[in-house]
């Protein structure tokens, strides 16, 4: 990853309302894994949120652009997990390495 990557990911995610959605996009992947159900279904999501389906359409467009989350369509259901890929990269340009 490089900083132009990085600096797209920071753009991202310094939209208020896209940051609390990938937060809560986190907090669900977290918790789909300790039930073992790995779809955290992007409905569930916006009832915790205030925002429109319209709105969360075009959050998740941006995160997903910038590499910070994966979806997958589950028949009419849009599913979404963290790309922890890219996630592990950003760590890892931020650790001073000696």
């Amino acid at each position: 990853m490089d900083i132009k990557e990085l600096a797209k990911i920071m753009k991202a995610l310094s939209n208020e309302n896209r940051l609390e959605l990938f937060i809560e996009i986190l907090k669900k992947q977290e918790t789909c894994f300790e039930t073992e159900d790995h779809e955290c279904f992007i409905t569930d999501i916006m009832k915790s949120m205030n925002i429109g389906a319209p709105t969360v359409s075009h959050h998740i467009k941006e995160l997903t652009n910038a590499g910070l989350v994966i979806t997958e369509r589950k028949g009419k259901f849009l599913s979404a997990r963290i790309n922890n890929e890219t996630m592990q990269e950003a760590i890892n340009l931020f650790q001073l390495k000696s």
